[in-house]
């Protein structure tokens, strides 16, 4: 990796100040109730906050997990930002629009050896003016020594952990349950990959509320993993659970009986889901309420994540929205 017109700015240093520029409509961030005769079986309400329909392109959780990582880029007068992501990354296809917008440059190191063909993800960032870098997948895997290798590559730039995994993440997450009545909610459902978006949202929380993370990730059953760690260096609080069973195979895994839940939680209550993300999180959630897990009275908001690039890599007709 290479790069010319180093400048001696250090981008870690200074807090974020306001960004000029907001492309987002949080007024199209609804709360959605679901209406099913299961849950009024069950006596218990949920809805959904539709994080999904602020952006096309800069959805859901990725508009706050970037917000002030590009408030910080902007205040240091840093020249761009590099992040990390797969071929099918929210994360890259979202920061490459929002950089753009902020008239920042972007590269994004992408996990794998470059193919013949970018995904159309890919394509998409590239198109936003994202310039692309592949690394193997051991290199990727090392990811902290890789973040120090870009930051010592790229001075001049911001470098942005994959999924916005750090504090600037977890503040801009944390501004999500800012948009639902939240004393409302016993329970608070999130899909979790870094494990950002359930740190902000466990930070929010009320104290007699349970966040619950449905981990996508394929991981050891133990008490503590990457996601937990994550959690708790980021929030004191306690009143958090990561289960672990509803990742279908593992990280961007997925079987006929999900893509058959997608499409049912399409057809009923016209919320399209990502097999990678929310698709998950719905799967989890019908299982939980067919197990009696919440208390009767509870009422339960799941965060839509927004972030459909998954999608795109299936076979047209898989999916009745597509």
């Amino acid at each position: 990796m290479s790069h010319e017109n180093k400048q001696d700015i250090d981008c870690n240093q200074l807090l974020p100040e306001k960004i000029a520029y907001d492309p987002i409509d949080l007024s199209k961030a609804v709360i959605q109730p679901l209406h099913d005769a299961l849950l009024s079986q069950h006596g218990m309400a949920a809805d959904v906050l539709r994080l999904d329909q602020i952006h096309p392109v800069v959805s859901g959780n990725k508009w706050f997990k970037l917000k002030y990582h590009l408030q910080h880029a902007l205040a240091t007068k840093c020249k761009g930002i590099v992040t990390l992501g797969g071929a099918w990354s929210n994360h890259l296809v979202a920061t490459a629009y929002a950089c753009r917008q902020s008239s920042l440059s972007c590269i994004g190191i992408v996990r794998g050896e470059a193919p013949p063909a970018l995904s159309i993800t890919l394509q998409d960032a590239t198109r936003y003016g994202m310039q692309l870098q592949f690394v193997s997948r051991k290199t990727f895997a090392s990811h902290q020594e890789l973040l120090t290798a870009l930051q010592a590559e790229y001075p001049d730039h911001l470098i942005v952990p994959q999924g916005g995994q750090s504090a600037y993440g977890v503040q801009g997450a944390a501004e999500i349950l800012q948009l639902v009545p939240l004393s409302r909610y016993s329970h608070i459902l999130c899909a979790a990959g870094t494990g950002t978006m359930l740190a902000g949202l466990v930070q929010a929380s009320l104290p007699h509320q349970q966040v619950i993370g449905i981990s996508v990730l394929k991981m050891p059953e133990t008490a503590s993993n990457s996601i937990v760690e994550w959690v708790t260096q980021n929030t004191p609080k306690k009143n958090f659970s990561l289960l672990l069973h509803y990742h279908f195979g593992g990280y961007a895994r997925s079987n006929e009986a999900l893509i058959r839940l997608m499409n049912e939680v399409y057809n009923t209550h016209q919320v399209p889901t990502d097999f990678v993300y929310t698709g998950k999180l719905f799967a989890a959630f019908a299982d939980l309420v067919q197990q009696q897990y919440f208390p009767e009275g509870s009422t339960v908001l799941l965060v839509h994540s927004g972030g459909l690039q998954g999608n795109r890599s299936l076979a047209p007709g898989i999916l009745t929205f597509q």
